[in-house]
């Protein structure tokens, strides 16, 4: 089927915020926001926490045994993993297959968590679409979880984002078709019972969709997702850490990651380049809590798509704000060689593991920028 809006209902008067229109909005709200299957509602929650929004009207810290759950060895999706740009000039159908899993991997060494994924990885897979195209994609809910899964891309003109009519059950595929109507970068996730629960376990991405034009060449595109963890042990306890809702509820993350885990975009994961290159970078916040304040130390954005609208670009920007749900594209050129670090410019957040290094390998160029560097190289300094 593809999902179209025929009417337009407004939910809300300015002046009549009360009970008779929140009680408008959870109706409207149930099939998108729709009650969550989970194996564990049967058993005792000490957690249990109420909520007054749409969908579920508990949320709980379940007792899982991770045991139960298949191992993943490492949960972060590589920066440098998304499909290369479109080369077309006509609108096609594109087939996308999803997969929701719940599994155990380690948010840092020594300290595993119960993330709800697609896919297995985190953030979900980048797609990739171009403005016209008739998307089919398939969302298969693996047997093995404890939960109903569903998914709402914020690319989708329709109830739920297409949430409405993709809630699968374990063991179940459902389908939904939609037509790319608008270029631009946009976050998906799973909207099923408490949507904030499952997103902050892990259940986003970002769809692109390209303008007819394509976009313009780059050297290296890179793939960056903001999250929160919330686990009831404090900041680096070690150990398997179950999810706290209570803290999600206060807005309160003990980690808060680029791509999955802590560490993901360092080392291994580090982003490559050279002097010279052109740089894009795909940049999302999963939420749910925090804006984040993105900044890449020692570089300028030569130009920004504010929340990845694909039209004027902001130029020569030094921090630019992504919102929780939202997406900016930032394009810039690398001069310099060295590492240049990716981070949340709420600074304190790079503690809780918001950084990520982009390396650059080349000529060094002494018009632009020089010092006596080499002596804190001997040093051990990291700079």
């Amino acid at each position: 089927m593809i999902i179209k809006i025929s009417t337009r209902v407004s939910l809300l008067k300015q002046n009549s915020l009360i009970a008779g229109s929140l009680l408008s909005i959870l109706l409207l709200s149930a099939p998108v926001f729709a009650t969550e299957s989970n194996k564990h509602h049967g058993m005792s929650h000490g957690a249990e926490q109420t909520n007054f929004g749409p969908g579920d009207s508990y949320l709980h810290r379940m007792s899982v045994n991770p045991s139960d759950y298949k191992k993943v060895k490492d949960i972060s999706k590589s920066a440098s993993d998304l499909p290369k740009p479109l080369h077309r000039n006509k609108a096609k159908k594109v087939v996308i297959i999803l997969e929701a899993t719940e599994v155990i991997s380690n948010i840092a060494q020594g300290i595993s968590y119960h993330y709800w994924t697609f896919n297995n990885i985190v953030p979900g897979p980048f797609l990739r679409v171009r403005q016209g195209d008739t998307v089919e994609l398939n969302l298969y809910n693996d047997e093995s979880s404890s939960h109903s899964h569903s998914i709402d891309l914020h690319a989708v003109t329709g109830p739920g984002g297409g949430a409405a009519v993709t809630n699968v059950e374990p063991g179940e595929t459902k389908e939904l078709v939609f037509k790319a109507t608008t270029p631009g970068l946009f976050v998906y996730h799973c909207a099923a019972g408490n949507a904030a629960t499952h997103i902050a376990n892990g259940m986003y991405g970002l769809i692109l969709v390209e303008p007819t034009q394509g976009l313009s060449k780059a050297d290296h595109e890179f793939y960056v997702m903001q999250g929160e963890l919330y686990t009831h042990g404090r900041m680096g306890k070690k150990g398997f850490q179950a999810f706290d809702a209570r803290k999600m509820i206060d807005e309160r993350p003990e980690y808060i990651i680029f791509n999955g885990r802590t560490g993901a975009l360092v080392g291994d994961g580090q982003l490559n380049a050279k002097v010279g290159d052109k740089i894009r970078l795909f940049i999302g916040n999963a939420g749910v809590a925090k804006i984040s304040s993105f900044h890449v130390i020692g570089e300028i954005f030569d130009r920004v798509y504010s929340e990845a609208s694909l039209s004027n670009p902001l130029k020569n920007v030094q921090t630019t704000l992504v919102p929780a749900g939202g997406a900016t594209m930032v394009e810039f050129q690398v001069d310099y060689p060295g590492n240049y670090v990716l981070v949340d410019h709420a600074l304190t957040r790079v503690d809780r593991g918001a950084w990520g290094i982009l390396n650059v390998t080349g000529k060094k160029n002494a018009a632009l920028y020089s010092g006596d560097t080499d002596a804190h190289d001997e040093q051990g300094d990291e700079h």
